[in-house]
């Protein structure tokens, strides 16, 4: 038994990146890793690792609601989840419309067998937990699937093109925002939401996805320039709106991270934030500009 004497070890102090940057960098290489052995080798290895995602984040989320006394049915919405990302991925965005239906539908029904109390306030955040993570998760399999083989994979196929224009036009905007907030951030952004976001940091991201925007699309896609500049544009707002409405539902919460799974980065969540924000309007802009 310890002795209640003894004072409590002190908390790391990882500076003014408020995180443990070899952990992050650790646990970032082996995710990175995992994504290109199943792009390069075979894509449909990669839904794999979007239903994994898409589990996992329900977890969070149901875990993280439980803070304010909200429970979520993890079960219809985590198989529901599984089954729009391959649906997406095989017959496209009606079969995605009509799955997301069909599991809200079933989810309400779920909820049923709980009575009376709670059923709005808990199907109402079951629904909110369906659009935010598979409904939106779900487009990463709508790009995947892009070109005229389902089951291919590598650096030629325009679906693999288009996961890695989006991921690293994302990463940019993180990486953009991280560099110039730590070295030059004094004003902050939204200080009641996310006290370390500036917009110092918000230009360093502006600066870091336009440019990445541009070389992803004229380089790896073979599109215009003008397309590769307003993907960057749409990666930067809707990257920082998606951080900033992860910072709002954690601080509605009362928890600093949705959980520890992925270590250096917290909950699996707090690094899909500005993914799942991107990813319908990379789809959209990618499949009407480049793809078509």
């Amino acid at each position: 038994m310890s002795d209640p004497s003894t004072p409590a070890p002190p908390k790391k102090d990882h500076g003014r990146a408020g995180r443990d940057l070899r952990a992050a960098f650790a646990s970032a290489i082996v995710l990175l890793a995992a994504i290109a052995v199943s792009l390069v080798f075979w894509k449909p290895a990669f839904m794999f690792i979007v239903a994994a995602a898409v589990v996992v984040a329900v977890w969070e989320l149901h875990r993280g609601l439980l803070a304010k006394d909200i429970d979520i049915p993890e079960q219809p919405l985590m198989l529901g989840g599984v089954v729009m990302v391959v649906v997406a991925y095989a017959w496209g965005a009606p079969a995605l419309v009509t799955a997301t239906a069909v599991t809200a539908l079933v989810t309400m029904l779920w909820l049923l067998r709980r009575g009376v109390d709670g059923y709005v306030q808990n199907a109402t955040a079951a629904v909110f937990s369906l659009v935010y993570v598979p409904f939106l998760g779900s487009f990463v399999a709508l790009l995947l699937a892009e070109g005229p083989d389902r089951n291919g994979g590598g650096l030629d196929d325009p679906g693999v093109q288009g996961i890695i224009a989006f991921v690293l036009v994302t990463i940019a905007s993180d990486i953009g925002g991280y560099v110039a907030g730590v070295l030059f951030g004094k004003h902050p952004m939204a200080p009641v939401i996310s006290p370390k976001k500036s917009w110092e940091g918000f230009a360093g991201s502006i600066v870091f996805c336009l440019a990445a925007g541009w070389a992803l699309v004229v380089f790896l896609l073979d599109g215009d320039w003008w397309v590769g500049l307003l993907l960057g544009a749409i990666a930067v707002v809707m990257a920082t709106l998606g951080d900033l409405c992860e910072s709002v539902i954690k601080r509605d919460l009362g928890i600093k991270d949705m959980s520890q799974v992925i270590p250096g980065h917290g909950g699996l969540m707090d690094r899909l934030d500005s993914l799942l924000a991107t990813i319908a309007p990379i789809w959209l802009l990618l499949h009407y500009l480049v793809y078509t």
